[in-house]
């Protein structure tokens, strides 16, 4: 009899024999794993699995693994073979509060509560906040404010929300953008646009020039309730997180902006030129896993939650001045070296034409213009 202890996407551990559909076991993977505070269910699969992001396709194939997401802390996850692959969970005796999550949510809030990626034209024409009560320049909580373009009834809420960062796609050789189709920061609102949370994503190195809008990403600011239609409209203003200013504009509120669960997956269809075209404005030039990258791709793409890509770096252009007889720098004919494979991103939340990502794993850091190919 072998017995062979493994975490819970020891699920995941079924051998090849039982599945092929791509599932291999890392050589190197541990006998034994007890699930750790910290630990997500991708960090998990990956101790044994070369591929970590089918592992739902083991759990679903496995009935005797329970719910991958409702594994905690302390607990052990077992596969057997006696008989077979039989898998088990043996849960904690003292088990935490928190299951381990897929992805770490708590350090992904902003991102999944807060902010959201519309078109531009719709930012355009939603109803805006045009005035205060008493004269005021500006709301905060407690005070009435006064909307234009709002249809409405007494009690409904309404989320205001503010421009964050215009996302634009980019075509290898130029734009193919129209005027109408490129969108001022100022959006034509006289509310200035809140810290973008986003480094730029233009690009104008000869690869890539100014493209085409994407979407406006705006971030909810407060929140309000209506007390008395008519044009203007009176809202009561709940909460803010700031001053409320004139311009700012009003949305529906979101009452479920994203999954609890994600279950990672390939795409169903590479879609045309995606790539990364956005990441945390506090990095410099690249970053790595654990952080949040935007995508040039979305639902109207195919994307949903838990969509997984491979990343790859596209290879330099350099002068061969050897093939060309020269020991003159940059003489000779250039050459496109290959691509480099860089890690995996995973699709946590999607608007219509871009999505945000969570970096999953890397051998190198992630930069602006990577692309996007199917994660095997």
């Amino acid at each position: 009899m072998i017995k062979k202890s493994i975490g819970l996407l020891a699920g995941m551990l079924v051998t090849m024999a039982v599945f092929a559909a791509g599932v291999q076991l890392r050589a190197d993977h541990p006998d034994t794993y007890t699930v750790r505070r910290g630990d997500t269910l991708w960090d998990i699969s990956a101790r044994f699995l070369s591929k970590p992001w089918l592992w739902p396709e083991i759990w679903q194939a496995n009935p005797q693994v329970q719910n991958p997401h409702l594994i905690y802390p302390g607990d052990v996850l077992n596969l057997s073979f006696i008989n077979g692959p039989h898998l088990k969970l043996e849960p904690s005796v003292h088990r935490e509060d928190n299951a381990v999550p897929a992805i770490p949510l708590a350090n992904l809030k902003m991102f999944l509560e807060d902010m959201r990626v519309i078109d531009s034209n719709e930012l355009r024409s939603a109803p805006y906040v045009m005035g205060f009560e008493e004269g005021q320049i500006r709301g905060t909580s407690g005070q009435n404010i006064y909307v234009r373009g709002l249809q409405t009834q007494p009690g409904q809420r309404w989320a205001i929300v503010r421009p964050t960062h215009v996302f634009r796609g980019f075509k290898a050789g130029g734009s193919d953008a129209s005027d109408s189709e490129i969108i001022s920061h100022d959006l034509d609102s006289d509310a200035a646009m809140v810290s973008s949370p986003w480094s730029e994503d233009a690009r104008n190195d000869g690869h890539f020039t100014r493209g085409h809008d994407l979407g406006v990403e705006v971030t909810v600011i407060g929140t309000a309730e209506t007390l008395r239609t008519g044009d203007p409209t009176t809202l009561l203003l709940l909460d803010s997180k700031q001053e409320i200013r004139a311009g700012d504009r009003i949305l529906p509120l979101d009452e479920n902006p994203y999954d609890p669960y994600y279950y990672p997956h390939p795409p169903k269809a590479l879609p045309a030129d995606a790539h990364v075209i956005a990441f945390d404005a506090n990095a410099l030039t690249a970053v790595g896993p654990r952080q949040v990258v935007a995508l040039s791709v979305g639902s109207k793409d195919g994307v949903d939650n838990g969509t997984t890509f491979a990343i790859w770096e596209p290879g330099d252009s350099v002068s061969d001045d050897v093939a060309h007889d020269s020991w003159h720098r940059d003489t000779g004919k250039s050459v496109t070296l290959p691509s480099e494979y860089i890690g995996h991103v995973m699709v946590f939340r999607t608007f219509d034409r871009v999505s945000y990502g969570l970096i999953m794993d890397g051998l190198r850091p992630v930069r602006k213009g990577d692309e996007l190919r199917m994660p095997d």
